[in-house]
């Protein structure tokens, strides 16, 4: 992502599962202020993951549902993944600079986890 300013929009989510095969997911991108504030709050599910960028840390204060959290670096590659239930507060990752949102339990079933590659398709 290096220094590029990201927008909000739609995207696909590619995971590098390894040789398992490669996982592709519906992504919705919150570059702005305004989305990253309100991330996954209000809703009872998402279909594919939420990407908030540029972040290091997330809550799921108000939320209505339990979410994995995974951190990435600048390279996105995985550093760190979670699940959170509502009313968390999750520790800021110091080389996170981008944070992945799903339903809890999805994560695992993309192939997501630390050490993990994620790219970004815009579009």
């Amino acid at each position: 992502m290096g220094r590029r300013r990201r927008l909000d929009g739609a995207g696909t989510l590619v995971v590098e599962a390894g040789p398992g095969g490669t996982a592709r997911v519906p992504l919705q991108i919150a570059g702005s202020y305004r989305a990253r504030t309100k991330g996954l709050l209000g809703r009872d599910s998402i279909e594919g993951a939420m990407l908030l960028t540029p972040a290091n840390s997330v809550h799921t204060f108000r939320m209505r549902m339990p979410i994995d959290v995974a951190y990435l670096d600048r390279r996105l590659k995985v550093i760190a993944v979670r699940t959170m239930r509502p009313g968390r507060l999750g520790l800021p990752r110091m080389r996170a600079r981008h944070v992945l949102e799903s339903e809890a339990g999805t994560m695992s079933e993309w192939g997501v986890r630390v050490g993990a590659q994620v790219r970004v398709e815009k579009g």
